[in-house]
């Protein structure tokens, strides 16, 4: 099979793949891990779960209307369930438990993924980092993906290395200024906050570049 190139477009199929390891890893967890925090997050597992379906959702929704939005995502009522927790729209019923929030997970991926793959690629949608195609909606939800199971697997006590192909595609999509020449999961978590890079300080803030480059 022939390899995809680190420079290649991150795709739907990028997306679901991601999607489907995480579900796959996060569903290891025992069910009384959930509460427990999140890596370097202020939130728990279980909020940061929601969090992560939450940021699908809102995704998806943006490449919904006929007209997207250039200044503003699409209204959906947020809200916090404590001082602390993330806004968001979208959470999972508690008594459905863990199995209940990774379905609730899964589902708001393959609702990015779909709406990715059957966008018209000339459509825009605002993002607060930049007006974002269907590639750029795909490669920040694959880095939400990516950022936030690391952040779940740390607090869950779980094993999560992605495969690096996909890494550096999401890289090179959003983050032109990261270094091409280390190892891309690490480089992924040095650009996001979360991990060191020799000769690099670690970033106390950072940002991604959603619209395309032309």
């Amino acid at each position: 099979m022939t390899s995809v190139s680190p420079t290649s477009p991150v795709t739907a199929d990028d997306l679901e793949l991601i999607v489907r390891l995480a579900i796959r890893t996060l569903g290891e967890a025992p069910d009384d891990a959930w509460g427990r925090t999140a890596g370097e997050l202020d939130w728990d597992c279980w909020e940061t779960a929601e969090h992560l379906a939450d940021d699908f959702f809102a995704y998806a929704v943006q490449l919904g209307p006929a007209a997207p939005p250039q200044n503003h995502y699409v209204p959906f009522a947020a809200r916090q369930t404590r001082p602390g927790a993330p806004h968001q729209s979208i959470y999972a019923d508690r008594a459905a438990g863990p199995a209940g929030l990774l379905q609730v997970l899964e589902a708001s991926g393959a609702l990015l993924v779909a709406m990715v793959r059957t966008a018209d690629p000339g459509l825009r949608a605002y993002h607060p980092m930049g007006l974002a195609d269907p590639e750029g909606w795909a490669a920040m939800g694959l880095v939400e993906a990516l950022a936030h199971t690391h952040d779940l697997a740390a607090g869950l006590g779980l094993d999560w290395r992605p495969p690096a192909g996909v890494c550096a595609r999401a890289l090179h999509r959003l983050f032109p200024d990261a270094p091409r020449d280390t190892d891309p999961w690490p480089t992924l978590l040095w650009a996001t906050g979360r991990g060191t890079l020799p000769g690099r300080p670690r970033r106390t803030e950072w940002r991604w570049h959603a619209a395309p480059a032309d």
